[in-house]
């Protein structure tokens, strides 16, 4: 059987965007201290895994959380973090910042309204990604290719270093962004539930195929209690 390779996708840790409820994207908000302490239950749920290679985007949310995650681990002499402005998460332009909970509701009405689809289908968030950039007065925010050609270049990197190694990559970034790539890789891909703080998802590339392994998992999380009851 030919060799493949297998990416550990991890969701940033909680940051005050986030428990403020505001839009994030391109904004560099730090991590909570239950951000921090869910990050180290995480890393340690993941700490025996081998990896060859970490990516981060190059927001301090995502390289916060794979620093704690390498603190985390037991096999961490030779890895160092490589920072790639292709997996930020989706840039929201004038509306970084905001209110999540005043603005989505808009935004999802107005693309309910031009376009009349289903809530939670991939065609949906599209068009949503799409309506961002409408309504951005500046037209700063990022439409949905302009999102996805950015990520995708990201990805062929990875593959092009990678693919056919057998080696385990752990890639540390943005729900959205996460949840984006899994639809455009994992055939018949129906997640919907959004993607929790320092959960991971695993992805097995092998033979030209992309086999989803585990999706925003957090039953790994592991509290120092835990580690010493098994001891």
């Amino acid at each position: 059987m030919s060799k493949g390779v297998t990416f550990y996708f991890v969701r940033h840790g909680e940051t005050y965007f986030n428990f403020y409820g505001r839009m994030q994207g391109w904004s560099n908000a730090l991590l909570t201290e239950d951000g921090i302490k869910n990050v180290h239950r995480s890393g340690r749920g993941l700490a025996d895994i081998e990896f060859d290679a970490v990516y981060t985007s190059d927001l301090k949310r995502t390289i916060d959380t794979a620093s704690i995650i390498l603190e985390e681990n037991h096999n961490n002499e030779h890895l160092e973090i490589e920072q790639m402005p292709e997996f930020r998460e989706v840039h929201f332009g004038s509306f970084e910042g905001l209110s999540a909970a005043e603005v989505w509701p808009e935004v999802e009405q107005r693309v309910n309204i031009k376009h009349g689809l289903p809530e939670g289908t991939e065609n949906q968030i599209q068009d949503i990604m799409n309506m961002f950039k409408e309504a951005d007065p500046y037209h700063f925010a990022e439409n949905y290719t302009e999102f996805w050609n950015r990520v995708e270049s990201g990805l062929l990197k990875l593959l092009n270093r990678h693919a056919g190694t057998d080696q385990n990559i752990l890639v540390v970034c943005h729900g959205m962004t996460i949840r984006n790539l899994l639809h455009g890789l994992v055939a018949d891909f129906d997640e919907t539930d959004a993607l929790q703080n320092a959960s991971v998802s695993i992805v097995k590339y092998q033979n030209g195929h992309f086999e989803m392994l585990a999706y925003n998992q957090v039953e790994h999380f592991k509290d120092v209690a835990d580690e010493a009851a098994n001891d």
